[in-house]
């Protein structure tokens, strides 16, 4: 029986025979006839440079190709690079472990993350993101900045998933243990907060996002941030002066969310956030990014209840910007005298706040008819539909914005009723999301009812769900 050879001749390797080592040639070899290829060492050469032997550094085994050794210093000097290099690379390996630690236990490295995961995270850059604001994606602050701030926030980059996940449905198994995951984590995230980091912060608002366009709770969480804000300095939080601009753009975002006006069925007060942090004495200038809105526009919005007045919408002057700018802001600034007319109608008014009139804000009443503002207000929501279609490159994420003259306008039940056409409008008008289905379903039943004096928010409380007109 014949065992394969270790010490022998190649030939004999090669077929697995015993070699005699008979030299120069094998007797094996020469009983059958073949060559024998005898016994001298082979060098296996892969890929790639030579580490060690006679050949080292050669790409090919012979001698003219063996490049020559340093001496001496240079030698020295390259071993001494080399070290620095291993050096290097392990202080940057711990650096990396430190990172991934500190983000905490509860968050699995990149590469755990699923393929679906990436997947989804990818849309909502590409797409999602899009919905968060009304203005162009080049003046988008949150974009180029996410990916860092997932690094500081355990929540985020779930909570991106899950909204992107909720613009197709959220009824879905998936949306659902996607959403509690989110809710899971960003509360821990949130309880062990001594500080509110701007990727935390990010991720509450962006969680807020998802409730107040599917009627999901979400005024709670507001509440919550708000409290380890104010817990650092609760006599004088600080200005927005003082932060920086990312840090000011989310604390906007946050009054925005908080503004009375801006939500439907509260479960939790609001809080004046934007009247507490944002706004200086006097007024401002600047685009606010998610609303699209002037920043003097909103401080009117904010004092709703307090001391703004259907004069101060009235004798608002404005802003420069494009045509489709001027059409949404004009149908804020008459939506906002509905607004005014719905409170006092409905004795939801809040008196006692402190006086910050600008010059043009006078304590008159507005000269306008009711019904002669709606029609102003669904005039120009029309016109910025329209616009938007002949124009889609020019503003495209403008209409974002466009729910809460709508729903203020179409609350104006005894002139919606007497005009079908500003019904027709309105269902035109509304968004096809999931948040404008709802919003109109809503109006549509206090157009059934035919109450001028029922309270909406009662309505949607009612209903156990919590919207935002953003």
């Amino acid at each position: 029986m014949s065992t394969r050879s270790y010490q022998g001749c190649w030939t004999c390797k090669r077929r697995r025979r015993r070699c005699d080592n008979a030299r120069p040639m094998c007797r094996n070899c020469a009983q059958c006839g073949v060559d024998c290829e005898g016994y001298e060492v082979r060098l296996r050469w892969g890929s790639g440079i030579a580490s060690r032997g006679r050949f080292t550094g050669a790409d090919k085994p012979l001698e003219e190709n063996v490049p020559p050794r340093p001496k001496g210093r240079r030698r020295g000097l390259s071993r001494e690079r080399k070290k620095l290099e291993v050096q290097a690379q392990a202080q940057r390996d711990n650096e990396l472990h430190d990172v991934v630690n500190q983000s905490g236990d509860d968050v699995s490295p990149k590469t755990d993350r699923s393929e679906q995961d990436e997947a989804l995270f990818n849309e909502f850059l590409n797409n999602g993101i899009n919905i968060l604001h009304s203005t162009t994606t080049r003046e988008s602050m949150l974009q180029p900045r996410l990916l860092g701030l997932c690094q500081e926030s355990n929540a985020l980059y779930n909570i991106c998933l899950t909204f992107e996940l909720s613009l197709s449905g959220t009824h879905t198994p998936e949306f659902l243990e996607y959403f509690d995951t989110s809710l899971r984590k960003f509360r821990s995230e949130l309880a062990r907060s001594t500080t509110l980091s701007d990727g935390t912060l990010t991720a509450g608002l962006l969680l807020c996002s998802i409730g107040l366009m599917h009627g999901l709770p979400w005024t709670m969480h507001i509440e919550g941030m708000y409290s380890i804000l104010q817990s650092h300095s609760p006599d004088n939080p600080p200005g927005i002066a003082t932060l920086t601009p990312f840090r000011a753009h989310l604390l906007e975002v946050m009054g925005v969310m908080d503004m009375p006006c801006l939500a439907l069925g509260r479960q939790r007060p609001p809080i004046g956030i934007w009247r507490h942090f944002c706004q200086p004495t006097g007024p401002r200038h600047g685009i606010e990014l998610v609303t699209g809105l002037p920043r003097s526009l909103l401080d009117l919005l904010a004092g709703i209840g307090f001391d703004t007045t259907g004069q101060s919408f009235w004798d608002w002057p404005g802003e420069a910007g494009n045509f489709l700018q001027h059409y949404l802001w004009e149908a804020y600034r008459l939506a906002g005298i509905l607004t005014i007319r719905q409170c006092e109608r409905l004795g939801n008014a809040s008196p006692g706040g402190p006086p910050n009139r600008s010059m043009w804000r006078q304590a008159s009443s507005c000269p306008a008819d009711s019904s002669m503002l709606v029609a102003r207000v669904l005039a120009n929501v029309d016109a910025l539909r329209l616009g938007c279609l002949e124009r889609p490159n020019e503003d495209p994420f403008i209409k974002n914005s466009i729910l809460f003259p709508i729903v203020v306008a179409g609350l104006e039940v005894n002139v919606i009723r007497k005009h079908p056409r500003f019904q027709e409008t309105i269902r035109t008008c509304s968004l096809g999301s999931y948040q404008g289905h709802i919003l109109l379903e809503i109006l549509e039943e206090v157009w059934r009812r035919n109450d001028p004096g029922l309270d909406i928010n009662d309505l949607v409380r009612a209903s156990g769900i919590e919207m935002g007109l953003l």
